[in-house]
């Protein structure tokens, strides 16, 4: 038996490692665009790699895909965040889960995850043939075989077939797409894409001013979008607003429409967790308890000292007012800016697409193999499917659980 894998990332890889592992008499080529193996995972998590969550609960973890948790079930219960820790850890990479949940080698090196598929396949009992720089220019199965012609004209024959080739983020990296025109000549359709996990580009020049400062938890939400809403840091840049917590909310809007014409109201909540009127409270006793200073200062035991500042030029409230001196309706006032911060969108980060939203329709693939429903012997695996994550290791998490199914079962 001959496998081909498209794609040499991280569904691709494990793919291959499953193959290995399930039937080592099989006989697999693994055909990557790219000079070397991995590299969206290596330069993942900040060149850390972020290589799945600590959470350990699957129903937590499913519902962190605002597209695909359903398909995902099957793969990953039998594949889950701890069996992949404890995959790696088996083949030499220790592990450690931060504060976060986001799980990274001990060493701090994204490298270290590449290096064990690297040495598997260099393995002397290895039936793994590596191609790299080598592109995929058209599949075809005329008859029971499928035939891969690279772009200098050979042509691959292969039993059985592995879509890895991811989606269109990262273009740097090789994941430009291609494997969309390949799912469609067999027969496959693809859903509509779009960027996911982006940051924003805000109307309101008042973010950008705020370049640098950060929020350690708000809830973030669309109010014109009822299911878009989530927890989590936020951090202010030169162009607006960044941060897990704006990545997971452009997930959740990855296809609407965006522009300086179609703003996207937003609001920020700093304090989730407490009723408005009890903020309100707390604030009226903090201006009482420090009548003598300024509400600016006082505002200050609420929020970062900067986006104090900010409240008060928003709300057009004078900064160096006693707090002693302020009135209900202005604590009213500052307590709802705090507990909604408006703002509006008017673009996505360019080149911050982690993820492409959308992909090979998942109602034609097996939830339980991967494999086609329409094309025998043609398996799907990570982003290249219509999956994508939240950040903090669900996304390498979905492709090493996609890909340990397709390459099991491609196997055997």
């Amino acid at each position: 038996m001959h496998i081909a894998i498209v794609g040499g990332g991280a569904a691709g890889l494990m793919a291959a490692a499953a193959i290995q592992e399930t039937n080592p008499t099989a006989e697999v080529t693994l055909i990557e665009r790219n000079t070397v193996l991995g590299k969206k995972v290596a330069i993942s998590g900040g060149g850390r790699c972020n290589v799945t969550t600590g959470v350990h609960d699957l129903r937590l973890v499913l519902s962190r895909y605002p597209r695909g948790g359903k398909f995902l079930v099957s793969a990953m219960h039998r594949f889950p965040p701890e069996a992949v820790m404890m995959w790696f850890e088996a083949h030499g990479v220790p592990l450690k889960t931060e504060a976060d949940c986001r799980v990274f080698p001990q060493s701090n090196h994204g490298q270290d995850v590449v290096a064990v598929f690297d040495h598997l396949f260099r393995a002397p009992e290895s039936r793994i043939r590596v191609l790299l720089g080598c592109s995929v220019v058209h599949i075809a199965r005329p008859a029971a075989e499928f035939l891969l012609t690279d772009k200098q004209g050979g042509v691959i024959i292969a039993d059985r077939v592995i879509l890895t080739t991811g989606g269109q983020a990262y273009r740097h990296t090789g994941s430009t797409g291609d494997g969309y025109a390949f799912a469609e000549s067999l027969g496959h359709t693809v859903t509509p894409l779009a960027p996911s996990l982006s940051s924003f580009t805000t109307q309101e020049p008042w973010p950008k001013q705020l370049a640098g400062c950060s929020l350690p938890w708000v809830r973030c939400t669309a109010p014109e979008h009822p299911d878009a809403m989530y927890d989590g840091p936020v951090l202010f840049t030169h162009h607006g607003v960044s941060g897990p917590a704006i990545f997971a909310l452009s997930g959740l809007v990855a296809f609407a429409s965006i522009d300086a014409t179609h703003p996207l109201r937003m609001t920020m909540n700093c304090f989730p967790e407490e009723p408005l009127p009890a903020l309100e409270q707390r604030l009226a006793t903090r201006c009482h308890e420090n009548g003598r200073k300024s509400m600016r200062t006082v505002l200050g035991f609420f929020l970062p000292k900067a986006l104090a500042g900010t409240l008060c030029t928003e709300t057009h409230l004078d900064g160096d007012l006693r707090a002693a001196h302020a009135t209900k309706a202005t604590i009213a006032a500052c307590a709802q800016w705090m507990h909604a911060i408006p703002f509006h969108v008017i673009g996505r980060g360019a080149g911050d697409e982690f993820v492409t939203a959308g992909g090979v329709d998942t109602a034609e693939v097996d939830p339980k193999t991967m494999e086609s429903r329409t094309c025998p012997g043609l398996f799907f695996a990570g982003e290249i499917l219509n999956i994508d994550g939240f950040t903090g290791g669900f996304n390498l998490q979905a492709s090493w659980a996609t890909g340990h199914a397709a390459g099991t079962a491609a196997a055997t």
